[in-house]
């Protein structure tokens, strides 16, 4: 397994697509299996366009109208980051990809990205590979 180290800032999504695909490269694998994995409550990983840069500010703006950037008053969670838990919760600690022929099986529009919900900070994500 692979770690990696990012520095974030406030709500922000940062394209790994590249450090991701140089673990594959490094690993040999011709065939199998890449997961990419976020151990933080409040960032997530995703897989989604990366031609448009328009496509993460309109997931930015939907995730902040369906829960806010800020805590409401019935959140009861202490550290006041309730919102960016949620916004974890549903994109989600990590994604699988396809390894063929040693490269990522990414569609021409996809990139995969860290999403930080409570920035900034200094964060990591790892890439396990698994070769058949």
């Amino acid at each position: 397994m692979k770690t990696f180290q990012l520095q974030t800032s406030a709500f922000s999504f940062h394209d790994i697509t590249a450090q991701v695909k140089q673990a594959v490269r490094e690993s040999g694998v011709r065939e199998g299996l890449c997961t990419v994995y976020c151990p933080h409550t409040t960032a997530a990983i995703t897989i989604n366009e990366n031609a448009d840069p328009d496509v993460q500010r309109d997931l930015k703006f939907a995730l902040i109208d369906a829960f806010g950037d800020r805590d409401r008053p019935e959140f009861r969670h202490a550290e006041g980051n309730s919102h960016a838990h949620l916004k974890s919760s549903l994109i989600g600690a990590s994604e699988t990809i396809p390894i063929s022929n040693g490269s990522l099986t990414l569609g021409t529009w996809q990139g995969i990205y860290f999403c930080e919900f409570d920035g900034p900070r200094s964060r990591r994500f790892f890439v396990q590979i698994v070769g058949e």
